[in-house]
């Protein structure tokens, strides 16, 4: 498909996609754990890329011993203690964006009927606290959080539902494309009958990415021409 006859709805995944927040916002997530709960759990062994933030904080939790019913009480209060301490980590260490990022939002900007939007783990203000310390917030047209959904999966049907009264637009799954770095995202993507993008900019190896079924599996996103050509299809 030519760019000019493309109709599209681009969903990026943040973290390890878009950009790395690094140490802060791990060090605010750990210490948010630690002051709520009384331990931040294998929080350094724990695979981050693809979750949704809070079963992240279940997951990380239960495995340390700590009772469901303490988890659910007190996850809201960890999660706001950890996005005060993010955006503050972030003032002073603005996150790095990954390779060709603002070069291929600005070619995206020229497809006639395409939208970017997100859809990533991150609940809605831990996105924006992030996307905002690296200039992009504003690239996007509107996002789905890791709090509106138990999995990454049922991520998907929510932005297709959302993408009209934000854009006033209607997409298909077929006409969505999933771009992350993990096997969730690609996952997300063939759930839905979307292309999956996958590069192998976070922690996943790009031979993993091919295994779980990306129709593209990119080193970075460096090269515009061929990351909008795996875009657009």
């Amino acid at each position: 498909m030519s760019a000019a006859g493309a109709r599209r709805l681009v969903l990026f995944d943040v973290d390890g996609t878009l950009l790395s927040a690094g140490p802060p916002a791990r060090a605010a997530f750990a210490t948010a754990l630690e002051d709520v709960f009384g331990t931040s759990g294998d929080v350094d062994g724990y695979a981050f890329e693809g979750r949704l933030d809070p079963l992240i904080v279940t997951d990380l939790m239960r495995a340390a011993g700590v009772p469901d019913e303490t988890i659910s009480l007190r996850l809201g209060e960890a999660l706001a203690l950890y996005l005060d301490r993010l955006e503050e980590g972030l003032r002073a260490r603005a996150p790095v964006l990954k390779p060709g990022v603002p070069q291929l939002l600005d070619a995206l900007e020229k497809v006639a009927g395409l939208v970017p939007a997100l859809l990533t783990g991150n609940v809605e203000r831990g996105a924006r606290v992030k996307l905002t310390a690296a200039g992009l917030w504003h690239r996007f047209a509107f996002g789905v959080w890791g709090d509106e959904a138990p999995c990454r999966e049922e991520m998907g049907p929510i932005a297709l539902e959302r993408a009209r009264p934000a854009t006033g637009l209607t997409f298909t799954g077929s006409e969505c494309v999933i771009v992350g770095d993990s096997r969730h995202d690609v996952a997300c993507g063939l759930a839905i009958g979307a292309r999956a993008v996958a590069v192998a900019t976070g922690r996943t190896p790009l031979p993993a990415l091919e295994a779980a079924g990306a129709h593209v599996v990119l080193a970075d996103l460096s090269n515009t021409e061929r990351a909008l050509e795996a875009i657009l299809g």
